[in-house]
C-alpha cells in the first residue's frame, strides 16, 4: 500500500498562550479577479506541538494529520526561521 503524502503549508505562529497548541497564520496571494493585482488571503490554525517549541513571530511548517481535538488537524512538523528579539 502506497503512503500519501501529507498537505503541509507555512505560516507565522501569532499565539503560543496554549499548553501543547500554538495559532499558526498563513498567509496567500491571489490575484483579484477583476483587476489582477494580488491580494492577501489569511487563515489561522490551530497546530499540536511535540518537540519543537515555537514562539511568537517564528515561521513554522505545519503538516496535516488526525483529529486531535474540536479545533486541531495540524502538528507543527518544523520551525523555519525564528523571531529576532530586539533589545
Amino acid at each position: 500500500m502506497a503512503q500519501r503524502k501529507r498537505q503541509t503549508m507555512v505560516g507565522e505562529v501569532v499565539s503560543d498562550k496554549m499548553e501543547k497548541t500554538v495559532v499558526v497564520q498563513v498567509t496567500r496571494k491571489i490575484p483579484h479577479p477583476v483587476y489582477k493585482k494580488f491580494v492577501k488571503r489569511f487563515k489561522k490554525f490551530n497546530a499540536h506541538v511535540e518537540s519543537v517549541d515555537p514562539k511568537i513571530g517564528d515561521i513554522v511548517k505545519i503538516s496535516a494529520l488526525r483529529p486531535m481535538s474540536k479545533t486541531k488537524r495540524w502538528r507543527v512538523s518544523e520551525i523555519i526561521r525564528e523571531s529576532v528579539k530586539i533589545g
